[in-house]
């Protein structure tokens, strides 16, 4: 019996540890903390509109900025130009890690559910806010232990500990 329960939490720490796995990090010219999640999905951090073109170069259809307008460098105009000239979606959800809101949340949630926006790739000054919305993301939509997305949102790039805790209570309340 105690064999089958070694094997059975290696398994289980396998599986775990494929998660983080699945997150490949690369460089990636314009784009702060590339991370590639799967097939669909991409995240970063801060981006120039001069990626855009090679985001639409390696198929992604829709882009989603977390960055607020008045942050430094943020560019949000700029971006939505690139991306009408590159013919991808443009989304601009801006979120604030200082006063995070549930309603850009579920937006978020609707719009990287939808088939018709993958590939996508998600954006933010650091992949922070990016990687607190993904974990939300994988317990509420994909219906991940949470954690297991924990363990990818790290990957990702999650630090925060105050977006850390929204993340959370965020899904302890819906």
């Amino acid at each position: 019996m105690s064999t089958r329960i070694a094997t059975t939490a290696a398994l289980i720490l396998a599986l775990c540890t494929a998660t983080a796995a699945q997150v490949t990090k690369r460089e990636y010219p314009g784009i702060k903390n590339f991370s590639r999640v799967n097939a669909t999905v991409a995240c970063g951090g801060a981006t120039s509109p001069e990626a855009v073109q090679a985001l639409k170069k390696e198929g992604f259809v829709s882009i989603v900025n977390l960055r607020t307008a008045e942050e430094p460098e943020a560019n949000v105009d700029v971006e939505a130009a690139a991306a009408a000239t590159a013919g991808i979606r443009y989304f601009h959800l801006p979120f604030k890690s200082t006063a995070p809101e549930t309603a850009v949340v579920d937006r978020f949630l609707t719009v990287v559910s939808e088939p018709k926006n993958q590939p996508v790739f998600i954006h933010c000054a650091s992949a922070n806010r990016v990687a607190a919305l993904w974990l939300i993301k994988r317990v509420r939509v994909d219906k991940w232990k949470v954690e297991n997305a924990l363990e990818e949102a790290k990957a990702i790039g999650l630090t925060s500990e105050p977006l850390r805790t929204f993340a959370l209570d965020y899904l302890s309340r819906k």
